[in-house]
């Protein structure tokens, strides 16, 4: 008991959420949910020109041997969830960045040199109010470097994607599923089925863990949401994991469908839930929106209409 004790007291401290939800979307305690067998935490330092930081990645070592990399990064001013993946069985190691952030791109690309990766894609779930995407400057950084995001967004970037499209990374390929309700051009990001198990869920702030993202601002729709998430989200296999952009780590399809307190109700409770959240305007929606709907600060060519393959 003591040894089992002592293991949850050091993941709650080395958490850097610390088991609270500190984003704005919820601002609720949630339950901690432990990383699954195989899945470890890794410690990082990396020097640069004007700082040394350290950060924990992590990481699912099954994933590794079948040929997909996959690091989980934090951002903590803005409690934001970055992840890398790469097909590590292709001769290229091909990569892509998930909701990066501009704060750590730095950090995001010297993970990518040491893991001697060839990032491709730098991509966006949506247009983010709560800090300014970081495709701009990865743009700015590695020549060939595509940024997406979804048509619906409004916004501007190398490749504009919808429902249904596939982002082919190497051998593997991330499907698109549109989850709109937080924005007006929300999308989630899935691993394929023919692909090492269990799948993946990237959901941006559509789901969260034991929440969801907020509704009242960007187009959002609690209706929409609700549909978003049941149809889109709720219909994948009960293992899929679930990694958010904010909230703590990681979680499952099967987990959210029991214990989601927004999402578990009807659909005339849960928006009864949205419209009385009465959550604080987000401190950094002014300058993020106008920011992020040209991709960051990047400056744009005419956009393609779906996503290349490989």
């Amino acid at each position: 008991m003591l040894r089992i004790n002592t293991l949850i007291l050091w993941l709650v401290k080395s958490s850097p959420l610390n088991g609270w939800n500190l984003s704005p979307q919820t601002l609720t305690k949630t339950t901690l949910s432990f990383p699954k067998p195989g899945i470890k935490f890794q410690t990082h330092v990396f020097s640069s020109a004007s700082k040394t930081c350290s950060y924990t990645t992590l990481c699912d070592s099954s994933m590794t041997r079948r040929g997909l990399l996959f690091r989980q990064l934090f951002e903590k001013e803005s409690s934001t969830y970055t992840y890398l993946l790469a097909d590590v069985s292709h001769p290229r190691k091909p990569a892509v960045l998930i909701d990066p952030v501009d704060k750590t791109v730095e950090r995001d690309l010297h993970l990518v040199k040491e893991l001697g990766l060839k990032l491709i894609y730098a991509m966006n779930t949506h247009v983010h109010a709560d800090h300014v995407t970081g495709t701009g400057l990865l743009k700015t950084k590695v020549p060939g470097m595509k940024s997406i995001i979804s048509k619906a967004s409004n916004s501007k970037a190398d490749i504009l994607v919808e429902a249904g499209d596939k982002i082919y990374f190497g051998d593997l390929f991330l499907e698109v599923r549109a989850t709109p309700g937080h924005t007006l051009g929300c999308v989630t990001y899935v691993t394929g089925s023919d692909q090492p198990q269990p799948r993946m869920a990237f959901t941006g702030d559509a789901l969260l863990i034991r929440g969801c993202g907020r509704t009242d601002f960007q187009g959002g729709s609690s209706r929409q949401l609700y549909e978003s998430v049941h149809s889109q989200i709720f219909t994948l296999p009960e293992d899929t994991l679930v990694y958010p952009a904010h909230d703590y780590k990681v979680s499952t399809v099967g987990e959210e469908k029991l214990y989601n307190p927004r999402l578990t109700r009807d659909e005339e409770t849960f928006e009864k839930i949205m419209e009385n959240l009465n959550l604080p305007y987000p401190k950094m929606i002014d300058v993020a929106v106008p920011a992020n709907m040209v991709c960051g600060l990047q400056d744009t060519a005419e956009p393609v209409q779906a996503a290349s393959s490989n």
